[in-house]
């Protein structure tokens, strides 16, 4: 099992609600509140309604960033496409608090933890595109309730790869619930992990040795109970928070 990250609460991580939904937000967002306290964090979860002064003042004071899931898709126009008929709506007021948020963080090199959607968001905010609507042979809508719905392979002497090694398991199976993901990798952002069967990104993070910069398109947030691969990337997430709070003179 992984160790759980015994910081002393004093880590600050920043999250926007999830959607403009609110039924989707009193389902989704406490599995995020859950998983960052229990890694030893303290979550900030920032309105969508919030101003920019607002936003302005809960960001001076966290040390990290997690852009979770939503129910809706990344509007295309955003990396150059049409809209394809299976392309859901997009959330206008998530995708600005996505944009403010990013922009924080790498202003200040704060680490980042980008979920499903988030992962999305980070990689069209990077420059890159997308797949609206997955067709393989790996259904990958299979949805909360399903919690090994296909393998991955992480690419070792990853970020993402030390995180798994640190569990000592040797391989895994994630959730899934997504039906668009990475098409192309946006600037800087390299892919560390893929669906072996149908070839689809699983995982991108930063090149940038001195930025914490993570996505993952499954939901570990939704398993942290049950996978010690989950908890060690929340605990490896909120440690590089408590690390960029310790060093913010030499950024």
């Amino acid at each position: 099992m992984a160790r759980h990250y015994t910081g002393c609460m004093s880590v600050r991580i920043i999250l926007p609600e999830p959607s403009c939904d609110a039924e989707y937000n009193g389902r989704a967002l406490p599995q995020y509140l859950e998983a960052l306290r229990a890694a030893g964090a303290e979550p900030v979860a920032m309105p969508l309604n919030a101003t920019q002064e607002q936003a302005a003042e809960l960001l001076a004071g966290a040390q990290g960033v997690l852009l979770p899931g939503s129910r809706f898709d990344v509007d295309p126009e955003r990396y150059g496409e049409a809209r394809v008929p299976e392309c859901g709506e997009a959330d206008p007021a998530r995708t600005a608090a996505d944009e403010i948020l990013l922009e924080d963080a790498f202003d200040l090199r704060k680490p980042v933890l980008a979920i499903c959607h988030g992962l999305q968001t980070l990689n069209v905010w990077r420059g890159g595109s997308l797949i609206q609507d997955l067709k393989t042979a790996v259904n990958h809508q299979l949805g909360r309730d399903v919690v090994n719905a296909h393998p991955v392979r992480i690419e070792p002497g990853t970020r993402l790869g030390e995180v798994l090694e640190s569990t000592g398991d040797g391989g895994t199976q994630v959730n899934s619930s997504h039906h668009q993901a990475v098409r192309t990798a946006g600037r800087s952002l390299r892919v560390v992990a893929v669906s072996p069967v149908d070839g689809v990104i699983e995982a991108v993070e930063l090149e940038a040795p001195d930025h914490f910069a993570v996505g993952v398109q499954w939901h570990p947030e939704r398993t942290y109970q049950q996978s010690a691969f989950s908890r060690a990337i929340f605990e490896r997430f909120v440690r590089a928070a408590d690390e960029w709070q310790g060093g913010r003179g030499g950024r």
